[in-house]
């Protein structure tokens, strides 16, 4: 499904990119993995795609745009998005706090 003008891949179900795995309120984040540079509303989205390479974003690279809010289309880097308060710099749309208890799935 095109959002904002990036391709979130994975049974998306609106246009925050909000999924069939995570679909409350404040799940409006889009994750681009590092291992296939594709986009996905979540770890289990990417899984069910068939990458078969999943690989984290290392510490090395959190400089680069990697997670996408569903409300605006701002892109973020990972660093911006962790070091972040759970919500948009551009609209202050709140993110989901608990997505970052699966911090280990998307970033070293």
């Amino acid at each position: 499904m095109q959002i904002h003008g990036v391709e979130v891949e994975g049974p998306v179900i609106d246009g925050e990119t909000r999924c069939v795995h995570y679909h409350g309120e404040k799940d409006r984040i889009a994750i681009r993995f590092c291992c296939c540079g594709r986009w996905f509303p979540c770890h289990a989205c990417h899984e069910e795609s068939g990458c078969g390479h999943h690989a984290v974003w290392p510490s090395d690279r959190f400089g680069e745009e990697a997670v996408l809010c569903g409300s605006c289309g701002r892109r973020m880097t990972v660093r911006g998005y962790l070091e972040g308060d759970s919500s948009c710099p551009g609209c202050g749309a709140s993110f989901n706090p608990g997505c970052k208890l699966h911090r280990r799935l998307y970033f070293e």
